[in-house]
């Protein structure tokens, strides 16, 4: 159990990631991220990567810019606009349906309007999952420049698409649903310099 933890990433590297080490059990038509993250990085960099060995990004979360986050799938992907001038951690959620396309994101528990990506996709469950780092490839390809540098908590995936009151019980480590993998029973290894703090 991992509440009141983070994952401590302290400096720039091609190496350091965590490695979540679960995966779904089938192909996913539904699914919701969640995760907090506290960084004062202002270039392009990765929070979560999801690789298959067909697509490199078949799921990822990425931050282009401290006023903006960018949700993949497939390859292919949207981007919501946040205020600029932020301080502090940020807990962000995205949720995808496949049979509509359409990408929900929430941001500290608000909702933003919804994007259209991807319908009709099914992401692979044959996971390399990735905390910290961006895959080129399936398990590595690692670039330095989009390192993450900062704290990451309370990590969830779920194959379903979360409501906002979900989204708020995810906030507070109290989920309602039963996660793929979350911050409560996350099973990862730590590779290179990554620390779990209080």
């Amino acid at each position: 159990d991992l509440v009141q933890k983070v994952f401590v990433f302290p400096q720039e590297t091609k190496t350091s990631h965590v490695l979540v080490q679960a995966q779904p059990g089938q192909p996913l038509q539904n699914l919701t991220l969640c995760l907090r993250s506290y960084t004062d990085l202002t270039r392009p960099h990765s929070l979560f990567s999801y690789a298959t060995k067909a697509q490199a990004n078949e799921v990822l979360l990425f931050k282009p810019k401290p006023s903006a986050y960018q949700f993949h799938i497939g390859g292919k992907s949207v981007t919501f606009t946040i205020p600029p001038g932020r301080a502090g951690s940020e807990h962000v959620c995205a949720s995808w349906e496949s049979a509509t396309g359409i990408v929900r994101f929430w941001l500290d528990g608000r909702a933003w309007p919804r994007k259209g990506l991807q319908k009709g996709y099914r992401v692979g469950a044959e996971a390399s999952i990735v905390l910290g780092q961006e895959q080129d490839s399936f398990g590595g390809g690692f670039d330095a420049q989009q390192s993450f540098v900062g704290e990451i908590s309370s990590v969830y995936m779920w194959d379903l698409e979360l409501s906002s009151s979900g989204v708020k019980a995810a906030m507070e480590d109290t989920p309602y649903e039963t996660p793929i993998f979350g911050w409560r029973n996350f099973p990862y290894q730590a590779v290179g310099e990554v620390y779990l703090k209080p």
